[in-house]
C-alpha cells in the first residue's frame, strides 16, 4: 500500500511539473520535456496498476490454496479424533492413521437409564429398601471408520500431502501428552508452512503474508490444527476459511 501511495504522489508531482513546463519553459524545450514526462507518467501508472493487480492475484491464489490446505487439516483432525476414541491416544504416524481408517471400527452403542436395588444402602439402614439410578450401555453393532468419516472417498490416502507445495511436502504431524503426571492428556498437532504452500509466488508478497496480522486472516507463518502445548483440536484460521460439510 505504501508503494502504491508513493507512486501516486510521484505521478501527481510529474503532472505538476508538466504544467510548470507548459507555463514557464521556452517553446523549443517544451515538446521533448513534455513527451519525456508524459512517458514517465504512463510508466508509473503501469507500475501502479501492476502492483495492485499482483496484490489482488496473490490474495486470490492464497485464499484458494489455504482452503485446500485447511480441508486436508480437518480430515487429519477428524481421523485423529476417531483414532483416539478407539485407541485412547493420538498418533504421529500417518501409516498407522491410514491403516486405522481402512480397518478400524466404531462401536455403535445405546445408553439407557435404569433403577436397581442399592444393596449397600439398604443393608446399612436395616432393610429399608433404597434404589439407585444407573446407566446401562449396550453395544448394538460396529461401523467402519472409513465409511463413517469418508464414505466412498479415498482422499484420506493423500491428506498428509500439503496441497500446492512441492511434491513430497507433508504436514508435520506430532502427538504427545500434556498435564501433570497423574493427569496426562493426549494432544496432537499438524502444521504446514505458508512458504511451502506459496513457494512459487513472489517472495516479497510471501514475506508480507508471513508477517501480516488481521482478524480476518491466518496470522503467523504457519497454518495448523491442534496444539502440543494445550488440549485443543481447532485450527488457527478464522471461520471464513472453515470447509463446507460434504
Amino acid at each position: 500500500m505504501m508503494i502504491i501511495i508513493g507512486v501516486i504522489i510521484v505521478i501527481l508531482l510529474t503532472v505538476g511539473i508538466v504544467w510548470a513546463i507548459d507555463k514557464y519553459i521556452p517553446s523549443k524545450l517544451k515538446a521533448p520535456l513534455t513527451i519525456l514526462l508524459w512517458a514517465a507518467i504512463f510508466a508509473l501508472g503501469y507500475l501502479t496498476f501492476n502492483s495492485v493487480y499482483d496484490e489482488i492475484k496473490f490474495h486470490n491464489i492464497k485464499k484458494d490454496r489455504y482452503a485446500a490446505v485447511i480441508k486436508n487439516l480437518v480430515d487429519i483432525r477428524d481421523s485423529e479424533l476417531a483414532y483416539k476414541e478407539v485407541n485412547g491416544k493420538f498418533t504421529d504416524n500417518y501409516d498407522s492413521l491410514i491403516k486405522f481408517i481402512e480397518t478400524g471400527k466404531f462401536a455403535i452403542i445405546e445408553r439407557r437409564d435404569s433403577t436397581v436395588l442399592d444393596e449397600e444402602k439398604t443393608k446399612a439402614y436395616g432393610g429399608i429398601v433404597y434404589n439407585k439410578e444407573i446407566t446401562i450401555v449396550d453395544t448394538l453393532s460396529f461401523e467402519s471408520v472409513r465409511d463413517s468419516l469418508f464414505k466412498k472417498s479415498t482422499r484420506y490416502k493423500k491428506m498428509m500431502n500439503i496441497p500446492y507445495a512441492k511434491e513430497g511436502t507433508k504436514f508435520v504431524l506430532k502427538a504427545g501428552e500434556v498435564g501433570e503426571e497423574d493427569k496426562k492428556l493426549s494432544v496432537f498437532e499438524a502444521v504446514a508452512m505458508k512458504k511451502d504452500i506459496l513457494h512459487d509466488q513472489p517472495k516479497d508478497l510471501v514475506g508480507k503474508e508471513e508477517n501480516a496480522f488481521s482478524v480476518e486472516e491466518i496470522n503467523g507463518n504457519t497454518i495448523k490444527i491442534g496444539s502440543m502445548e494445550e488440549v485443543k483440536v481447532n485450527g488457527n484460521w478464522p471461520k471464513v476459511y472453515d470447509p463446507k460439510k460434504e
